[in-house]
């Protein structure tokens, strides 16, 4: 069934990005309430990053699974259900007595990230004429950047002076808000249930979908490595008072808002560059940090910069993914959002392990640095593989 005047349109791509707001404040609120949630539960702020790999690993399992089992559901009735989990995980993260509940919560948040994103995007391309299927799906895709630019400062603010339940709970109303309004807006669909779970799983014989994934999963732990613990980072070696740190989740959002149509028209010129070119300039940008962070203005640039290389990043990974994907259309969609989260649970681990080693604040920057050269040198793979390939197609 189609959308068949503009507002409806609207109000269906709307409803959809404010979902994608939902799911990426949850993600990204952890690190900027870090501090407040490992005191209140009497955890070590190392220790407390397991709650940012556990959403991580959330996205990790759910996406594959759900996009794959999901792939001939009504996609409203999904989309729903999904951002309903969602709501309930919150809920659940804002209600929890004690850290390793709080831990099992936010793997329940977790599990709808990919799907949704994956389910959306299919959605918005029925919803606007075939020639504008790539502005559709780039609109749905707002919804991570519009969470760091408003949702995860807003909500690290809230929760600064209200507590950070008060934040997961507002979060949650918000996932619930947006089930509604997915339900009262978005139109039914029903893909083709025929042979859909087959097709989705022969996309898992193709080499370059797993370096690609393998690419993501390693050189965008470099970013995680970093934001997982930048609340600490800017109270303790930028020596700023905590009310600071909202302004940087701020800058984490811009970055990503002025990185992804950056990335738009770069992959018009080359995917392949766009990839390569996001890691090197991540990697170096990273390094770049562990200097500049002893000084306000220095350090929000770094990391500014590190945002926009980082929103370069996911686009040139996203777009390569469904290129080697082929049919695969919600397994490939999905499944970039598990690598990016196996970068998240990598990152946070690999940057809680140099901490608790008592190597400094500054250390997760070279962890990131070392993720994303060595993020790198899979690609190089990715590019030996397929250059091979073309080679004997020829």
């Amino acid at each position: 069934m189609a959308v068949t005047t503009a507002r409806h349109t609207n109000l269906a791509i709307i409803a959809l990005i404010l979902g994608g707001v939902g799911i990426g404040t949850t993600e990204f609120i952890a690190m900027g309430l870090l501090p407040e949630t490992a005191a209140d539960l009497g955890v070590s702020i190392p220790a407390g990053g397991a709650s940012i790999a556990a959403y991580a690993v959330g996205v990790v399992v759910g996406a594959p699974i759900l996009a794959v089992a999901g792939a001939s559901w009504p996609r409203r009735t999904m989309l729903a259900g999904l951002l309903a989990t969602l709501a309930i995980g919150n809920a659940l993260v804002a209600l929890a007595p004690n850290f390793g509940l709080l831990v099992g919560a936010r793997f329940l948040a977790g599990l709808p990230h990919g799907a949704f994103f994956g389910v959306a995007s299919l959605a918005a391309v029925d919803l606007m004429p075939p020639q504008m299927a790539g502005r559709a799906v780039s609109r749905v895709m707002l919804g991570i950047p519009f969470a760091n630019l408003l949702g995860v400062p807003v909500g690290t603010w809230l929760g600064q002076q209200f507590g950070w339940r008060a934040a997961y709970g507002v979060i949650g109303g918000l996932a619930l808000v947006s089930a509604v309004l997915v339900h009262l807006v978005v139109p039914q669909s029903y893909p083709h249930p025929d042979g859909a779970m087959r097709r989705e799983l022969r996309a898992l014989k193709n080499l370059q979908v797993w370096l690609t994934l393998l690419t993501g999963a390693i050189g965008f732990g470099g970013m995680f490595a970093m934001n997982s613990y930048i609340a600490p980072t800017i109270t303790e070696v930028t020596k700023q008072p905590a009310s600071v740190v909202p302004f940087i989740m701020l800058i984490i959002g811009l970055g990503g808002l002025v990185g992804t149509p950056i990335a738009g028209r770069m992959a018009d010129w080359s995917i392949l560059r766009t990839i390569g070119l996001g890691l090197a300039t991540l990697a170096g940008n990273l390094a770049l940090f562990t200097w500049t962070a002893h000084w306000l203005i220095p350090a929000a640039l770094s990391i500014l910069a590190c945002s926009i290389c980082a929103g370069m990043l996911v686009v040139g990974l996203q777009m390569r993914l469904m290129q080697v994907a082929g049919d695969a259309r919600n397994l490939g969609a999905a499944s970039n959002h598990a690598s990016l989260n196996v970068a998240n649970a990598l990152g946070a681990w690999l940057g809680g392990a140099v901490l608790a080693a008592g190597y400094g604040y500054t250390a997760p920057s070279w962890v990131g640095f070392a993720l994303a050269l060595a993020g790198g040198l899979i690609f190089a793979v990715s590019l030996l593989v397929h250059q091979r390939t073309r080679v004997a197609d020829a």
